[in-house]
């Protein structure tokens, strides 16, 4: 079902455990990405002819089909964007710009990506707002105390990980929504790692914006979506000028589209929207509560069989956790675990994991990242456990 997965990397079969950076993806997906190209290229909303009409009406489809995975209250509130930074970055600049000023305060947590971290510190720069920081525990927590204590009249708004990237943690977010609400403050969640693996139901998050990408869902690269609640969308500025945003041009103003059409300048990822289609349907059909329950058992069988390691040393250790396992070889430089790995026909991320201060809030340069997906096995952990008892031996 997963053709990448049918191969041998430096003569031993791939495991593939870098999920958290991609997914891979299912036949169906692929063949959905051919057949757009072989029957139906065409661009979408503009022409009357077949073609036209038949690519319009899958890569719609495709919309739809997002608003029910997230249970949004219309599809017009679904954006297509090219992953979850790009999400993060047109609310920076739409909704930021027109709604955050000087002396108004923006917080995040110590573990965001770069890409919800750089967004709001430029947005800063330019309003003249600030950047507060929620801090965590060794356990990699969010401290729940300090939250309530920088939450203030001044909090615009809670830009927060759903899911970490680096750590795994489930951050509370429907606690933090509902007392940023209180304050007045919007809530947008970034949920590249939590769409994969859990629930996701903004009406009873009840969250302000939600950006994800399809690329982690077992879709294609280069497709982001972006929610937002109706109100919000129709009050912010469009992100780019262009075609399809727009109703009427003349020299003398321009008259914009609808939502959320606004957002969407010039010819979109038409085949991969399409494809993405295959993707929600896949996880549909094997269904979220098996994922989890399957990817939960990979983390807890991983977890305890790596602490037999000497040396081992688990990075983010959060009671609630998607499937991330993040860990150092004591004495060992991550890159160095992930290349003796790769040679094993292991794949896993080594670095900071685009978490920069996250890393430095623990003195460390980087980690190793395994992360598990709906494919991957127990045997395939085994592998994992024996390379790694193997190197630690070797430093150790």
């Amino acid at each position: 079902m997963f053709p990448v997965l049918h191969q041998e990397v430096n003569g031993k079969p791939l495991v593939y455990f870098d999920n958290a950076a991609t997914s891979q993806k299912p036949i169906q997906v692929l063949e959905a990405l051919s057949r757009y190209y072989r029957e139906d290229n065409s661009n979408i909303h503009r022409g009357a002819h077949t073609l036209a009409s038949r690519a319009t009406a899958d890569y719609e489809k495709t919309r739809e089909m997002t608003r029910d995975f997230i249970n949004a209250p219309d599809e017009t509130q679904i954006i297509f964007t090219k992953g979850t930074t790009e999400g993060i970055n047109l609310v920076a600049s739409t909704y930021g710009r027109k709604f955050i000023g000087e002396g108004d305060e923006i917080l995040i947590t110590t573990m965001e990506h770069h890409s919800n971290i750089v967004p709001w510190q430029m947005l800063c720069e330019e309003t003249g707002a600030s950047l507060k920081i929620i801090p965590i525990n060794d356990a990699g927590e969010l401290l729940m105390d300090e939250f309530d204590r920088l939450l203030t009249e001044k909090t615009k708004l809670v830009s927060i990980v759903h899911a970490s990237n680096a750590l795994g943690t489930i951050n509370p977010v429907k606690t933090i929504i509902e007392k940023a609400h209180q304050k007045g403050a919007k809530v947008l969640l970034d949920g590249a790692q939590s769409t994969a693996h859990l629930e996701i139901d903004v009406q009873q998050l009840d969250c302000d914006f939600l950006a994800f990408s399809a690329h982690k869902l077992y879709g294609p690269t280069g497709l982001g979506i972006l929610y937002g609640k109706r109100d919000l969308l129709e009050a912010m500025p469009p992100y780019q000028g262009g075609g399809e945003m727009i109703k009427e041009v003349d020299f003398a103003g321009t008259t914009y589209n609808e939502i959320p059409f606004k957002f969407e300048a010039g010819t979109p990822n038409i085949a991969d929207v399409i494809a993405f289609q295959k993707a929600l349907e896949f996880i549909n059909e094997t269904g979220k509560e098996n994922i989890q329950k399957h990817e939960a058992g990979l983390l807890e069988y991983a977890s305890r069989k790596m602490a037999d390691i000497n040396g081992f040393i688990p990075v983010g250790t959060a009671a609630e956790k998607v499937s991330v396992l993040s860990f150092l070889i004591n004495n060992m430089h991550p890159f160095d675990v992930g290349m003796m790995l790769d040679a094993a026909g292991i794949a896993v991320r080594t670095g900071h994991h685009c978490a920069q201060p996250l890393m430095k809030r623990y003195g460390i340069e980087g980690t190793v990242r395994a992360s598990f997906a709906v494919y991957n096995t127990k045997e395939e952990i085994d592998r994992l456990y024996d390379s790694l008892k193997r190197i630690a031996k070797r430093r150790n």
